[in-house]
């Protein structure tokens, strides 16, 4: 059977997902879409070679081949096992980070509008930030079981989170149970109460070396200092998305910190869920002490005031 992941936006983030999913022969087709014409068949002529490249018998891995085309919003959506969703926009000089965000969200708003109306059984990936909030837009707009609209989250912080404090210990990441889970940005929290290495507590020991807080702030604002340095951050978040996508396509079964919708708090947001072919298959149970738990929900109330405000202002 024939995999197929759309993209819509191909940008830096879009085009570095593309060449990922290639590297990793995640599917037999890719199907990019945007608004500038030029950019997606540029893109697809690029990324072509790559799927030669890859195909190529004497490239390692080679054999499986994969093809990339240029689609349409509609064609996506009526075709693609999953659609992942790239496009946003760069800040202007002079506007506020409120016009800015209004400006994604109608970004967003349209592209889901241009779906419609969206295969049943396709799973809708999230990339696009402010992840949460736009997920949790999507989620509404999109007509799909729940569990088939998901944004990358925080799953980047945790693997990132956990090499800097493997980094520390001297250690294998893969001893190390630690998430980071909430609202993605500034106020999401690492798990530091229930972490371990080695399935031994964790905290007792980390913080004789280096205080939790500093490698968690560290983790939050790496992708600030690559964007100051280079402009942009596409390369961590392309194996995300490669990651997360074979997860989904694949049936793994496998946990990942993933934004999607928690009924209680009636937004998404990210905490560990099982992914299969239909998405998210179930929440995963995290254990949070009293602190980090009403830090947590401190912070899905704010979420939740900005996607009142946006809603309530009628951004289209």
């Amino acid at each position: 059977m024939t995999s197929r992941i759309g993209i819509i936006g191909v940008g830096p983030v879009g085009a570095a997902a593309a060449y990922a999913l290639l590297l990793q022969h995640v599917a037999r087709e890719l199907w990019l879409v945007d608004v500038k014409l030029d950019r997606r068949n540029g893109q697809v002529r690029d990324l072509a070679d790559v799927a030669a490249v890859v195909a190529d018998p004497e490239s390692p891995g080679g054999g499986a081949g994969a093809t990339v085309r240029a689609a349409t919003h509609h064609e996506v959506a009526a075709e693609c096992d999953v659609i992942v969703i790239t496009a946003g926009s760069k800040y202007t000089i002079g506007e506020t980070s409120m016009q800015h965000l209004y400006r994604k969200v109608s970004i967003v708003r349209s592209i889901v509008a241009a779906m419609q109306p969206i295969r049943r059984d396709a799973v809708l990936l999230v990339v696009s930030n402010p992840v949460d909030l736009l997920t949790s837009l999507v989620k509404e707009m999109a007509g799909l079981p729940a569990g088939q609209v998901l944004g990358t989250g925080t799953e980047l912080d945790g693997v990132r989170l956990r090499a800097l404090v493997a980094a520390e210990m001297r250690t294998s990441a893969s001893s190390i149970n630690l998430n980071v889970v909430g609202v993605h940005g500034p106020s999401q929290l690492a798990t530091w109460s229930t972490a371990t290495i080695n399935d031994q507590s964790l905290h007792p020991t980390l913080l004789s070396t280096h205080h939790p807080t500093l490698l968690a702030d560290e983790c939050k604002r790496r992708s600030e200092a690559i964007v100051h340095s280079k402009g942009s951050t596409e390369y961590g978040i392309a194996a995300v998305i490669a990651r997360l996508c074979a997860a989904i396509l694949d049936d793994k079964q496998s946990v990942h910190a993933v934004s999607h919708l928690q009924a209680e708090f009636g937004c998404c947001f990210s905490l560990p869920a099982v992914l299969g072919r239909e998405g998210v298959v179930r929440t995963v149970a995290v254990e949070l002490n009293e602190g980090e738990r009403a830090e947590m929900e401190r912070s899905v109330r704010l979420l939740r005031g900005r996607i009142g405000s946006v809603e309530g202002d009628g951004v289209v």
